[in-house]
């Protein structure tokens, strides 16, 4: 394997605007990469920090510290380093950080190189990254989780985002199909009722809803487009329960709400009862263990229960979820933690522990396509990238179409069976 030869980063522009951090890293041999990070609109407690600019320029979100430190002293440390030494090379990048959230050189720094290097290194062996990372078992595309309705202030929703889940496809080609087409029913569901088609950052729509009508609305959608709801195409919640905390309970602001852990458990699964949801994520808050428990205890053998901020794609804090048989599932989000290594070290602990890791997007996202990689090369058997519309999100998307193509008649769906952590 070749040695790492040059690193440059630059500032390019985020799927919502602002600024975030863009690698090219080439090797000794010739072979090189370009690799670009995305940011989420929220940050978990636990989470690794990015590295903002905090001035006056682009509201305080330039990214010009960062990309100073690439080509500054993290450019100095990894020359000449093996660029197929994927955990010596975090190590180092981590060491030469120094702090345990990575706030000095940043997170968005840190993790654009460690990607890069990855990349590089594939192309050295004239591989894509998916077979470079996962070898000859690389062969499960995943099931997406595709945005279609979402929250906005004052529109009647109190869950962040619902998605709609192609369990019943044979294929994932198949499924983005199934999607779409749901996607435009929704849509049209919209205009029929006089309602606006507005989308947020992730392309789902976020019109103005009367308390309980997003699942009916979107029941409705997936009936429209000729799929049995549940059986075909069923429904995930990604509630953010985090920012609906308050104190020792829970608001749901839109319903005008006020509910403890096990009220809150209640209502998750009156909605379990009454519409095909095979998942939900953040159901209760990023500190609150108990109320964690609770619901694992209520709803954790019937649909999936996903940590995002409870977990933070941190292999530490998933251990202390599963000593405690807490959730089922973890989000993996690549920037939450900062490098390859840690990324891959989270989701092989989720997996020994036969919990489901659902390899994510943010809401700040880039062309880079990254995370699809990498979810068939773990196979990790969900995806969540948002609507299957504005080319942030359909670019993942279409990247495993290409791997779907690639791979040929050994291309393997999972299906209904990716959610088998939660026993459905």
């Amino acid at each position: 394997m070749s040695q790492i030869d040059q690193v440059r980063a630059r500032q390019i522009l985020d799927s919502r605007g602002n600024p975030t951090v863009e690698v090219e890293l080439s090797l000794q041999s010739g072979a090189w990469s370009r690799v670009s990070v995305a940011a989420g609109a929220t940050k978990a407690e636990f989470e690794a920090s990015e590295l903002r600019d905090g001035d006056g320029a682009w509201l305080g979100q330039g990214v010009t510290k960062a990309v100073a430190a690439v080509n500054g002293e993290i450019a100095d440390a990894i020359h000449g380093m093996e660029s197929g030494a994927q955990a010596a090379l975090d190590r180092t990048l981590g060491n030469l950080d120094g702090t345990r959230e990575k706030s000095r050189l940043g997170t968005n720094a840190i993790l654009a190189v460690s990607l890069a290097a990855a990349h590089a290194s594939a192309a050295e062996e004239h591989q894509p990254l998916w077979r470079y990372l996962g070898g000859g078992t690389a062969q499960t595309l995943p099931v997406p989780l595709l945005s279609v309705l979402g929250a906005a202030p004052g529109n009647g929703i109190d869950l962040q985002d619902i998605m709609i889940v192609p369990v019943g496809a044979e294929s994932f080609s198949e499924a983005l199909r199934m999607a779409s087409e749901v996607y435009h029913n929704v849509a049209g569901t919209l205009r029929e009722r006089g309602l606006s088609a507005a989308v947020n950052d992730e392309g789902a729509f976020v019109p103005r809803l009367e308390a309980g009508d997003p699942l009916e609305l979107l029941t409705a959608a997936i009936r429209a487009a000729g799929y049995a709801p549940g059986e075909q195409v069923a429904i995930a919640i990604d509630a953010a329960a985090t920012g609906c905390q308050h104190g020792d309970h829970y608001e749901l602001g839109e319903e005008r709400r006020h509910l403890g852990a096990g009220e809150l458990t209640a209502y998750w699964t009156d909605l379990v009862n009454r519409y095909p949801v095979v998942s939900i994520e953040d159901g209760m808050a990023e500190n609150d263990w108990s109320g964690w428990k609770t619901l694992s205890d209520g709803l954790g053998r019937r649909v999936q229960l996903v940590g995002d901020e409870l977990f933070a794609t941190s292999a530490v804090r998933l251990r202390q979820g599963i000593d405690g048989a807490v959730a089922n599932s973890i989000l993996i989000k690549p920037g939450q933690v900062g490098t390859l290594t840690e990324t891959m070290d989270a989701i092989r602990t989720a997996r020994d522990a036969g919990y489901t890791p659902v390899i994510a997007s943010r809401s700040g996202e880039t062309e880079d396509v990254s995370i699809a990689d990498l979810a068939v090369a773990c196979a990790c058997p969900q995806i969540k990238a948002g609507a299957p519309v504005r080319t942030d999100r359909v670019a993942k998307y279409n990247q495993l179409l290409r791997i779907e193509e690639a791979l040929g008649g050994d291309a393997r769906y999972p299906g209904r069976a990716a959610f088998a952590a939660s026993h459905l």
